[in-house]
């Protein structure tokens, strides 16, 4: 029986994008179709490479198309065109700005910003990471480049910053500029005038994602984020403690003021249980039990990772390899699951929502 496109083409229209619930055709996610004799092959194009749904995607075509074809081969292959949500933005090239923020120190949000960067390059994006923890950077010790400083170079007239890149992550932190051992002894304006010029120096080419790690709190740096800068969404870090809980609300409740309302994509929960290394099976709730989850529930945001302490997550942290980088350690599996469940909610909201403008606050 010969293989009619127009047929194929009929049954990719009853595949459901998952998350935005239309179906793929009139999505234009399908490209390359192509019939040659029995064979079917054709691109779905993802809206992040990170997406975690597209094996079901491919084997919910494959489905339909063998109840009009079953003994056909169908050969489903992906692309990625990363989509943005951003209006009138100050840098064209990049697409998506996310900030990874916590209500209060200590609960790992810079472990969790540098695996998310390195999660979402791990997929094939294109990523930046901005260390814009200007008190407390650590991104250079986490990254492996505490000893290295970043070239300058002239470009249209004005001295540009390249950023290092590893493990497929361009990074910038103010660890590049300032003596890590002494403490910086500076005012809100002054920080945030360093901030800033990290940002708007720094050569960063074509990315996908730019992941901002925040200072603890909500001070100003996060203002100066979303008044400079067109902000996706936020990510928030905490443990299941209800002291860090408590912090992490207000935290979420600053980005859903309505002088602010920046989307929150959602809460990972740190140091949610620890598994002893004999016995994996077993999960003991160090820090209290599920109280991301309650949290997500009531503010009505989404559960993005539980991530347990692992001795192997701080120890990749301290010799500068994110955990995620090493696919071998099946821990590293909790990150990159993080990592795609955060692209996943900027499509969703890039979809559903409309572009995000800088913040204008006038109070």
């Amino acid at each position: 029986m010969s293989i009619d496109r127009n047929v194929v083409l009929k049954a990719l229209g009853r595949v459901s994008e998952p998350d935005l619930k239309k179906d793929l055709v009139t999505l234009n996610m399908i490209e390359d179709l192509q019939v040659e004799g029995q064979k079917i092959s054709f691109s779905i194009v993802l809206t992040t490479p990170a997406c975690p749904m597209k094996n079901r995607m491919k084997e919910d075509c494959e489905q339909e198309i063998r109840k009009d074809y079953p003994d056909a081969e169908v050969e489903v292959n992906f692309t990625a065109n990363v989509t943005s949500g951003k209006a009138n933005p100050s840098h064209e090239n990049i697409k998506n700005l996310v900030a990874v923020i916590s209500g209060k120190g200590g609960v790992g949000k810079s472990t969790v910003a540098v695996n998310l960067a390195a999660g979402l390059a791990r997929s094939g994006a294109k990523v930046g990471l901005v260390d814009g923890d200007i008190h407390g950077p650590s991104m250079t010790l986490m990254f492996g480049l505490k000893e290295e400083k970043p070239e300058i170079i002239e470009k249209d007239g004005k001295n540009r910053i390249m950023p290092y890149e590893k493990f497929g992550v361009k990074m910038v932190s103010m660890c590049f500029f300032a003596d890590p051992d002494k403490a910086l002894i500076w005012r809100g304006a002054m920080i945030t005038s360093a901030f800033r010029q990290i940002m708007d120096d720094t050569e960063w080419g074509e990315l996908d994602y730019l992941i901002f790690d925040t200072p603890p709190g909500t001070g100003d740096i996060h203002l100066t984020l979303v008044q400079n800068y067109s902000v996706n969404g936020i990510v928030v870090v905490s443990t299941p403690q209800e002291v860090a809980l408590a912090d992490a609300k207000k935290a979420i409740n600053m980005f859903t003021n309505p002088d602010i309302n920046v989307p929150v994509l959602g809460l990972v929960e740190n140091m949610s249980y620890f598994s002893p290394p004999e016995q994996p099976e077993k999960k003991y709730f160090i820090f209290g039990k599920e109280g991301g989850r309650e949290l997500a529930e009531k503010m009505n945001i989404k559960l993005l990772a539980e991530i347990p302490i692992v001795e192997d997550i701080c120890q990749s942290g301290e010799i500068g390899i994110p955990a995620v980088v090493d696919e071998a350690n099946p821990q590293s599996e909790a990150f990159y699951a993080m990592a795609q469940n955060v692209a996943q909610a900027v499509a969703i909201r890039n979809a559903m929502q409309g572009p995000t403008k800088k913040v204008e606050i006038t109070q």
